[in-house]
C-alpha cells in the first residue's frame, strides 16, 4: 500500500509515461534524455535552522530513517554544505539502495545521486535548468546524473538510439539500466505545470559516463518539422519585444499580464506573417497547434527578465 504524503510536505513531482496527455508536446524543442535510476527517491534541504532529509513521502529522523539515508546525509558535510547555501531551495536525487534492479557497480551503491532543485516561485514549483544544477554540483564537489543526450525535436528513433546508448552506473557486461528521463526546461504542459516525461525499458546495457565539461553531453537534432523553421525564420526579437513595450506603456508590467502578452505576440506573429510562411515554405501543411507551442517556448526564452 502506498504510504499518505505528510501534511505540508514538498515532495518531488510525478514523471508521466511518455504517452501521457499531461506530457503532450514536451518533445518539442531542446529534450534532455537522462539515465533513470532504479533506487529511491530522496530529499535533501536547509529550514532556516537545521539540515532535514526526505523520502518521497515524509520527513526522515534519526529514528525514522529510509533505507540509512538521513544517517548517510549527516556524514555528508559537502552535500549539507551546499543545502545550507541554498536556503529555500530544494535538492532531490535518487538514494541508489537495491530495489528492483540489482546489476549497479558495486561502488555505485549507497551513493546519492542529485537529478533536480526545486524553488517556488509565485506559488509554482519551478525547476533549475541543468546547466545549473551541473555547475552548483560541481562548485561542492556533490554526485549528480547527466544527460545521455539534448536532442532537439526528438524522434521515437533518436529515444530508442539514447536507450541503447545509456552506459550509466550498470556493471559491464550486467545487462541493461531501467529506463531515461525527458526534460525539456522550456515547456509547461496545457494544465500549466513543469513536468517531466519517462521511458521506461527493462532491456538496455548501461556503463558509468560522465562528461568532463558541463556542456559535454552530445547534441542531436531530430527532422526539423516545418513549425520549427517557420518560428526560426520569422518570429524575431523586435516582434517579441514590441508586444511587451506596448503592453507595459499602457499599463505598468505585472505578472498578471503574462498571458495576454503570450496570446499577443501569437497573435501579432500570425497576422503579420501568415503570407511568408505560405510562400517561404511552399504552401506547407502546419500543426498550428505545435507552432504555438514553439512560439511560446521562443518568447519565454527571450524574456528571461519576465520568466
Amino acid at each position: 500500500m502506498a504510504r499518505k504524503k505528510e501534511e505540508g510536505y514538498v515532495s518531488y513531482q510525478h514523471v508521466e509515461k511518455l504517452a501521457s496527455r499531461e506530457v503532450g508536446g514536451l518533445l518539442t524543442g531542446d529534450v534532455y534524455v537522462f539515465p533513470k535510476i532504479d533506487g529511491t527517491n530522496a530529499h535533501v534541504w536547509w529550514d532556516g535552522i537545521n539540515i532535514q532529509c526526505g523520502s518521497r513521502t515524509r520527513t526522515l529522523s534519526p529514528t525514522s530513517d529510509n533505507a540509512g539515508f538521513y544517517a548517510w546525509v549527516m556524514g555528508q558535510e559537502k552535500l549539507k554544505g551546499m543545502a545550507m547555501e541554498m536556503g529555500g531551495y530544494h535538492i532531490f536525487g535518487e538514494w541508489l539502495v537495491p530495489h528492483t534492479l540489482k546489476t549497479y557497480d558495486k561502488q555505485a551503491w549507497r551513493q546519492f545521486y542529485v537529478f533536480d532543485i526545486t524553488y517556488e516561485k509565485s506559488g509554482e514549483i519551478k525547476h533549475l535548468h541543468y546547466d545549473r544544477v551541473a555547475e552548483l554540483c560541481e562548485e561542492y564537489g556533490v554526485e549528480y546524473i547527466p544527460p545521455l543526450r539534448i536532442i532537439k525535436n526528438p524522434e521515437e528513433k533518436n529515444l530508442i538510439q539514447c536507450l541503447e546508448e545509456n552506459f550509466y552506473l550498470i556493471e559491464d557486461g550486467n545487462g541493461k539500466g531501467e529506463g531515461v528521463v525527458l526534460k525539456n526546461y522550456d515547456y509547461v504542459n496545457p494544465f500549466g505545470r513543469q513536468v517531466w516525461a519517462k521511458i521506461v525499458t527493462s532491456d538496455f546495457k548501461t556503463k558509468h559516463r560522465k562528461n568532463a565539461d558541463l556542456g559535454g553531453a552530445p547534441r542531436s537534432v531530430g527532422t526539423i518539422p516545418v513549425e520549427q523553421r517557420i518560428t526560426d525564420k520569422f518570429l524575431t526579437d523586435d516582434i517579441i519585444d514590441k508586444v511587451f513595450a506596448n503592453l507595459s506603456a499602457d499599463h505598468g508590467w505585472r505578472s498578471q499580464y503574462i498571458p495576454r502578452l503570450l496570446q499577443t505576440i501569437w497573435y501579432d506573429f500570425i497576422r503579420e506573417h501568415a503570407w511568408d510562411m505560405v510562400k517561404t515554405f511552399k504552401n506547407p501543411t502546419i500543426n498550428y497547434k505545435k507552432l504555438n507551442q514553439l512560439c511560446m517556448i521562443r518568447a519565454k526564452q527571450h524574456l528571461t527578465e519576465v520568466f
